[in-house]
């Protein structure tokens, strides 16, 4: 891994593990989530977005339908653990969740024993450029809205093939630009990850396709990107008040504002899209 590459993991890992983001997304998000959401009313909550959208992705899945409880799943950038509980929950499977954050794993940890699946989920420490698992070992590979932080995302798709069994099935959102996105739309948003470029959908395709996935399908949800990063700019500023008082810090308040106004400005525009892929492995 490049010196540069390490730099982003690194980074990624020192905004999720710290005081700020924690409460942040403990307190916006209900404490399950902080995914994207799928809105169907104006007054939805982003939990019941974002749970909409787990159920969303689960419906593509062939393997988590048919096998249930004999499913194995790999959730890649498992955050706080609502996905991973929701599927355990919901089909029986039992999930790795693997995560870069200490401070999410921990919290993911508690919440599995507080809600008895701790049986069905284990939680790892690690990243999904280096997937600490044989080839062949998961009936699925899920991530949401987590692929976009990595400074190598073909590797995270070669990891996520090699990870899956012929038939199994890739599943994932992330946020991209489009393929005519304007630069300065893109750069703040750039900035504010500390990347130098966002994935297109052609760009999944294609590197999926030489990691040796076919696509099953592509659903664009681009007007939901806009709809959800506005819906967390209204909750934030709602709310600020009462995440000054658990000590957020107002520079991670205003640059937070700031950056999801980025985000719902430049999907509004047509510079940036989200949606769910589905491949499977031959």
């Amino acid at each position: 891994m490049s010196d540069n590459q390490e730099s982003v993991i690194k980074t990624c890992k020192s905004y999720y593990d710290s005081h700020d983001a924690c409460i942040f997304y403990t307190e916006v998000w209900g404490g399950e989530e902080h995914h994207l959401g799928i809105y169907r009313r104006p007054e939805d909550t982003l939990y019941e977005a974002s749970k909409r959208t787990i159920d969303r992705m689960a419906s593509y899945s062939r393997n988590l339908k048919e096998l249930k409880d004999k499913a194995r799943v790999l959730d890649l950038g498992s955050g706080y653990g609502g996905t991973a509980r929701h599927l355990a929950k919901t089909f029986g499977c039992r999930v790795v969740g693997l995560n870069l954050s200490e401070t999410e794993n921990n919290r993911h940890r508690e919440m599995n024993r507080e809600q008895g699946l701790d049986h069905l989920i284990e939680v790892v420490d690690g990243n999904f450029e280096n997937v600490p698992y044989e080839d062949n070992s998961f009936d699925v590979a899920w991530s949401q809205d987590a692929f976009l932080h990595s400074p190598d995302r073909k590797k995270v798709l070669g990891e996520a093939a090699r990870g899956i069994k012929p038939g199994g099935e890739l599943i994932f959102t992330d946020p991209m630009q489009t393929e005519d996105a304007y630069a300065e739309y893109l750069d703040p948003i750039l900035k504010r990850i500390h990347l130098t470029s966002m994935a297109t959908p052609t760009f999944y395709i294609q590197a999926a396709q030489e990691a040796g996935l076919k696509l099953k399908s592509f659903e664009n949800l681009q007007v939901q990107l806009a709809n959800h990063y506005a819906k967390v700019l209204e909750d934030t500023i709602k709310m600020e008040d009462e995440l000054r008082k658990k000590d957020v810090s107002q520079e991670y308040l205003d640059n937070m504002k700031k950056g999801l106004e980025h985000w719902s400005t430049g999907g509004r525009h047509g510079h940036l899209t989200w949606g769910i892929f589905c491949f499977e492995k031959a």
